[in-house]
């Protein structure tokens, strides 16, 4: 036997290599087939990434929207079944070891959507995806498109793939519509929240963007254009022929789900929760097991932020008592405090983000945390109202990553001059929020993966159901939004010429309240869908954890910063309650980073080791972690 075995090792190195490239190469077959069935079958994730710079035949999917029809879903299911026979039968141990986890990667999305669409038929209730998905698909279009310059955006064929796109949202709500109308039928609907707020709002605000503000965009981005005239005038007539439909499907929703009982409908449940934290995030912890463990961290990051709290007041000389009776309310002093200094106005507000996200690229450049162009910029816009329901406070959409033009877009949603909310967003917070959407977060994640996308395979900038929404897996979630959580507290990490971190002691105090925040979000997420916590007591928790104010959030006659809390808190598990698992990833991603952070610290330690190990991280595209890391920490070289 043991003559046999050296036998087989003495040929290995023979065999391994030539069959190695071959597997390789029957993977990429398997691969390009898949992505693009995907990509066409999702065009509005397709133009998100840029599909036709990866395929020139996608170009067509830019002026489409998604078939949601059951007949065209059916179809799409075949596809993926004879995609996932052909990755099965190929041997992971021939394969290198980029394409074994490309392959793992592409079977666990594969899993999802047959189970998305076959088993939930979750098509049945995905309104908030139907209300958003025309609207994305034309802004995400219009954010890759070519600076002409003088204020000129976009070729006149790129125009008029918009007006196709716009020209397609009538036939795209008939669909929905008939969609959520089997859901009534089947007992599958969506909650009243969402019905409320995505259905009849987001709903009235898509009309007004499709009737009035995109031809305004239109014509503003081509003026004096030769096409321009034309290209207006097509907009203005399908804008108002999408502006109809939209109207017409707020009617449907109104007669057909607002008048349905209000009782929650958002939860998924335990066992599907389960199912999704093993697929789709691959984490191995079941729903129980994270929500009973979640609060020893919470109480833990809670002390943190209530000893940082302490070091503002006194050094601003705020007398207040520390002992365990008083200090959950001395520390809402110190934040009462801090928000004096506050914008006046949204205007005010995003050049506060604008200029600390500067000072913060500053940081690093002084630090040699990162190798940064001197060409790094960074683009800080106010959120369209279309988006308000979905985007609370701030949010970061890449430039396409498959495409050469474009340009990534942080969000901040304004305030509409309520004071309390520009309180929320004084000086001292800005610095976390930024850390977090622009640098060294998002922004910076994005471009540096845009840089190495050659590099990265194209399975694993896919975000299956959809980029943001209920139909979404969010396996994407646990490297980007890990990485924007692990980006705050890196910040706080003593530096070369700064042994204090980045943050000003009152800048500390709001990036471990956005840990916190994180924290409690796997306790709430976890709670609200195994029917462990009620959506009102997890704003209430929200409230009282997290903004340190005492007392439930229903009743009259609340304190303006009470009210002001809620109304936050409100909105933050309404997302929670709309995208299962997709909160809990902040904190599980951060995690899982810092834990293979310090692994990788063992072989290459010091400043040098850091920035390889942050390069790695980020060359791996936004699939979960877990799935790589074995060939980063092989990557780790001296």
């Amino acid at each position: 036997m043991r003559l046999i075995l050296g036998a087989g090792v003495l040929l290995l190195p023979l065999v391994a290599p030539a069959a190695r490239p071959a597997a390789d190469a029957a993977y990429r077959r398997i691969e390009s087939r898949y992505v693009l069935e995907f990509l066409r079958r999702h065009p509005v994730v397709s133009t998100y990434l840029g599909g036709s710079g990866l395929y020139p035949e996608l170009a067509r999917a830019d002026g489409a929207l998604r078939d949601w029809s059951p007949a065209a879903l059916a179809e799409e299911a075949a596809v993926y079944r004879e995609v996932r026979a052909e990755l099965e039968r190929l041997d992971p141990a021939r394969l290198s070891p980029r394409h074994r986890v490309d392959r793992k990667a592409a079977l666990h999305q594969i899993d999802f959507m047959l189970h998305q669409d076959e088993e939930r038929k979750y098509w049945h209730r995905a309104l908030d995806t139907y209300v958003n998905e025309a609207f994305r698909g034309v802004d995400w279009f219009l954010q890759g498109m070519r600076d002409e310059g003088q204020g000129r955006y976009g070729l006149e064929g790129e125009w008029r793939t918009v007006v196709a796109r716009v020209g397609a949202v009538p036939a795209y709500l008939a669909m929905a519509r008939a969609n959520l109308q089997a859901g009534v039928q089947a007992g599958d609907v969506p909650d009243w929240r969402m019905v409320e707020r995505d259905g009849l709002a987001t709903s009235e605000e898509n009309a007004k963007y499709f009737e009035t503000t995109l031809p305004g965009l239109g014509a503003e981005r081509t003026k004096g254009q030769p096409f321009a005239e034309a290209v207006v005038s097509e907009l203005k007539s399908s804008g108002a022929a999408a502006a109809v439909a939209f109207r017409d499907f707020r009617g449907f929703v109104e007669r057909s789900l607002s008048t349905l009982p209000r009782a929650d409908r958002f939860a998924c449940g335990e066992k599907e929760y389960d199912w999704a934290l093993r697929n789709n995030l691959r984490v191995a912890s079941p729903a129980a097991e994270l929500y009973l463990k979640s609060w020893a961290v919470v109480q833990k990051t809670r002390e943190g932020l209530m000893a940082a709290a302490r070091v503002v007041a006194e050094k601003n000389g705020l007398d207040r008592p520390w002992d365990e009776a008083h200090r959950e309310a001395s520390t809402r002093a110190v934040f009462d405090l801090l928000s004096r200094d506050y914008p006046r106005s949204d205007d005010e507000m995003v050049r506060w983000y604008h200029d600390t996200a500067l000072r913060l690229v500053r940081f690093a450049r002084d630090n040699r945390m990162f190798d940064i162009p001197e060409n790094y910029q960074l683009e800080v816009v106010v959120t369209p109202p279309v988006l308000w329901s979905s985007i609370d406070g701030a949010a970061y959409y890449p430039a396409p990553p498959f495409r050469t033009t474009g340009v990534g877009r942080f969000y901040v949603t304004p305030t509409s001059g309520d004071v309390e909310k520009l309180k929320q967003n004084n000086r001292a917070s800005i610095a976390d929020l930024a850390a977090h959407e622009g640098f060294p977060g998002h922004d910076w994640h994005y471009k540096v993966m845009t840089q190495y996308r050659d590099a990265i395979s194209p399975v694993r900038w896919l975000t299956p159901g959809e980029v943001e929404g209920s139909s979404s897996m969010w396996e994407d979630s646990m490297a980007a939004e890990g990485w924007a959580l692990y980006a705050e507290h890196l910040m706080s990490e003593p530096a070369r010429r700064a042994p204090q971190g980045f943050y000003t002691p009152e800048e500390r105090v709001y990036e471990l309240q956005g840990q916190l925040l994180r924290d409690l979000r796997v306790r709430i997420d976890t709670g609200i869908h195994t029917g462990r916590m009620s959506f009102d007591d997890a704003v209430d928790l929200y409230s009282q954890v997290v903004d340190f104010l005492p007392g439930a959030c229903r009743g009259e006659g609340l304190a303006p910063e009470k009210k002001a809390s809620c109304e936050t808190a409100s909105r933050a598990i309404f997302r929670y309650s709309k995208w299962p698992t997709q909160a809990i990833t902040y904190q599980l991603g951060k995690q899982r980073i810092l834990a293979l952070r310090a692994r990788a610290t063992r072989k290459v330690p010091g400043p040098d080791g850091r920035r390889r190990f942050h390069l790695l991280f980020m060359q791996q595209g936004t699939i979960p972690p877990g799935d790589f890391e074995a060939t980063l920490l092989a990557d780790m070289k001296p």
